[in-house]
């Protein structure tokens, strides 16, 4: 007996197409993870998508670029996610029966957007990460000294660096 994912691996594509190709760049655009567009009967298996996007630097410059406006498309599903009430039925146990309570679902909504979120700071962090911001709270302000002040204080770096780099001529290293 053949099994369900046996028939189904038998009839996806295998060899590139340009028509196959143009769909994963679309649907990826759209915001579509990869794997879910491959679970459809029609599309290869997300494996053979990596094999043609090692294969050809064109398609795996066209499969970047969709990525890159899908996770604008998350943001913005994430942000009409947010906006977008969704009631939903809780049930509450007390001492006169269950009863149904009728809101929000806001807790379902926050973990949908925290995820998206979350995804593209990994996925894009230069665009969706926290921002980092690096405070030197040293003794210099460069700005505020002279020409020679800097001189002499990278000078003492300087020396400082050679000093240190140096092996010490104590006669240890005739041993």
């Amino acid at each position: 007996m053949v099994s369900c994912a046996k028939l189904r691996s038998m009839s996806r594509t295998t060899s590139y197409s340009l028509k196959v190709a143009n769909e994963i760049c679309a649907r990826l655009a759209e915001g579509e993870p990869l794997r879910v567009i491959c679970r459809d009967d029609h599309m290869p298996a997300w494996r053979t998508v990596y094999d043609w996007r090692s294969a050809d630097p064109e398609f795996a410059a066209r499969i970047a670029h969709a990525r890159d406006v899908g996770f604008d498309a998350i943001a913005e599903e994430a942000l009409e996610i947010a906006d977008t009430p969704v009631e939903g039925v809780r049930r509450e146990v007390g001492t006169d029966g269950v009863k149904a309570v009728h809101e929000d679902m806001l807790g379902h909504r926050k973990l949908q957007v925290e995820t998206r979120l979350k995804l593209l700071a990994k996925w894009s962090p230069s665009r969706y990460g926290d921002k980092q911001q690096i405070e030197h709270s040293g003794h210099l302000e460069l700005g505020k000294m002279s020409d020679e002040e800097l001189d002499a204080e990278l000078a003492a770096l300087a020396a400082v660096a050679v000093a240190t780099t140096q092996p010490p001529d104590d006669g240890s290293d005739l041993v």
